[in-house]
């Protein structure tokens, strides 16, 4: 009987579910999947510990069809997976991102990163340690205030937690437009939080390129966008940022509704050159100055991550996430197009403390920063001015 139990699941996972991917899903230990061909498996958990994991099938033909069969499947929007789209990227049923790539790669190659954190507040972060009250009133206020955000750090830094934990500051009745590749905020899925989601996700379409150069039932982000205007939202956020969506990320916070997107990046500083190089990238059309213009009139303020791991004698490891920088971008610096002031920093410690502050943000007093806390902390680091 148990034979038979177990036999009748694992059917079941394999046509309704993740097939041998499931038990590893539902495992509240693991945070990310990494898969390198069928039986190379490295489970990296919470703590940021690595162990092997088993097979999720019998060979490398057997991966690709299951995933070529998830991406066909995938709730509300089927994403081809063969020689000629050798990329899957979606989100699975759980929340969870996955993405995959073969026949470019000697062997697939497939990454699950688990979102642990989908209800978090800035609150949550300041009990956590990654934020102080002080930087945590900053950027409440600076969301209220309808400031547009850009959060940057590495990969695994913590950058969708903390977009979620300032989306989590807007009205719960407020009328928000999410526009991402793929779904990965899940802020539709949160109608105690936020009653009023409209929540877009691009397609990649399939078959041959038409005269226009897109493919059969292709609907990228700027269709998106240009669609939302017509919802009456009060807010747009285009998610994370690896190229060309910089500029649809620039219209939105154009329309002053005080947007939100994530993007990689090492530093502040370094997040403002690599979203000029992706405007570029959009064709000849598109100078240096032109990007740089439009970032700095777009984007209020950087809000950098880092983390740090530790390794403990009995091999398991620890992980600190943290706001390292928080930086207020302005227009000006003729040769370099901006101004970038620090507003609170980290340095070599893990509390981001108050650093410099520019006169036009005193303003968000009234949406409830602690002004007082800011000017007092920054005269004991030496830092007022």
């Amino acid at each position: 009987m148990a034979e038979q139990d177990a036999l009748a699941l694992a059917v079941f996972n394999a046509l309704f579910r993740l097939g041998r991917l499931q038990p590893l899903i539902e495992d509240d230990r693991i945070e990310n999947i990494i898969i390198i061909g069928y039986d190379r498996v490295w489970l990296e958990l919470k703590d940021g510990t690595l162990i092997e994991g088993p097979p999720v099938a019998d060979s490398d033909e057997e991966l690709i069809d299951f995933l070529a069969f998830l991406g066909s499947r995938s709730e509300g929007s089927a994403r081809p997976f063969s020689e000629a789209h050798p990329r899957l990227h979606l989100r699975l049923d759980d929340g969870s991102r996955l993405a995959a790539t073969a026949w470019v790669t000697p062997r697939p190659s497939v990454v699950i990163r688990r979102h642990r954190l989908t209800r978090v507040s800035l609150d949550d972060l300041v009990a956590r340690g990654s934020l102080s009250p002080v930087a945590a009133s900053f950027l409440r206020a600076a969301v209220k205030g309808r400031l547009s955000i850009v959060v940057c750090g590495a990969q695994g830094f913590g950058k969708t937690t903390m977009a979620r934990a300032l989306c989590g500051e807007f009205g719960r009745k407020e009328a928000i437009a999410t526009l991402e590749t793929e779904y990965e905020l899940g802020l539709h899925e949160l109608p105690d939080r936020h009653a009023i989601v409209h929540a877009w996700e691009a397609r990649t379409g399939s078959g041959e390129r038409g005269p226009d150069g897109r493919m059969a039932g292709e609907f990228p982000i700027s269709e998106a966008l240009f669609d939302s205007y017509r919802f009456n939202v009060s807010r747009q956020i285009v998610g994370e940022i690896r190229g060309g969506e910089v500029w649809q990320m620039i219209k939105a916070m154009e329309s002053g509704s005080g947007s939100i997107s994530t993007t990689h990046s090492p530093t502040a500083r370094a997040a403002m050159r690599k979203l000029i190089t992706c405007a570029m990238e959009a064709g000849p059309q598109i100078t240096h100055e032109l990007a740089t213009l439009k970032l700095a009139e777009t984007i209020d303020l950087i809000v950098q991550l880092d983390m740090d791991s530790v390794e403990h004698p009995d091999g398991s490891e620890s992980r600190t996430r943290w706001v390292s920088e928080i930086v207020a971008i302005t227009p000006g610096e003729k040769e370099k197009g901006y101004a970038a002031t620090t507003v609170f920093d980290a340095g070599d410690g893990r509390v981001a403390l108050a650093q410099t502050l520019p006169d036009e943000l005193r303003r968000l007093e009234r949406h409830g920063f602690d002004l007082a806390g800011f000017l007092a902390e920054a005269r004991s680091n030496g830092t007022l001015r």
